[in-house]
């Protein structure tokens, strides 16, 4: 992948907070919206969700799930143009009180300020996402598999 690439790639991923989120219900592939939070390193990425929402039912019965982030549509001629990014890995909840939540917390209000109101129910929890690999399209004829490590080299741009 050359350097303007993976510019775009951070850029990206820092920039976007909207992601779609992929889980498996019923053997069948399922997806939502979902807020996220990058780690600085995008090692991980943390979504913040209720319990009764179907795709944290699917994402406690089978841990795999996919998020796609896409550039803003901007209304160009050609929207197979737009840069994005679909990450595979594995969620795991993250508890109240485990090592790291109060700042985690803190990071995500920073991020989805108007959120604050959720920390007050019960039912939501934060996810962690560990990316395993994916897919990233970063304009017309510029494809390129990644993997957990690339995610890393990328989040030095």
């Amino acid at each position: 992948m050359d350097a303007q690439s993976e510019k775009v790639l951070a850029q990206l991923i820092r920039s976007t907070r909207i992601a779609t989120l992929g889980t498996l219900r019923d053997e069948a592939p399922q997806v939502s919206m979902a807020a996220y939070l990058p780690t600085g390193d995008f090692s991980a990425f943390y979504i913040f969700v209720s319990r009764l929402a179907q795709h944290t039912v699917d994402m406690q019965k089978d841990h795999r799930v996919s998020l796609f982030i896409c550039e803003t549509d901007d209304n160009r001629a050609d929207p197979q143009t737009l840069a994005r990014v679909s990450i595979r890995g594995t969620a795991e909840p993250i508890q109240n009180g485990e090592p790291g939540y109060t700042r985690l917390k803190e990071s995500y209000l920073d991020r989805f300020p108007e959120s604050e109101q959720l920390f007050n129910m019960a039912d939501f929890n934060f996810w962690k996402i560990t990316p395993k690999g994916g897919r990233y399209v970063a304009g017309f004829a510029k494809a390129y598999n990644i993997t957990a490590e690339t995610l890393i080299k990328v989040s030095k741009r």
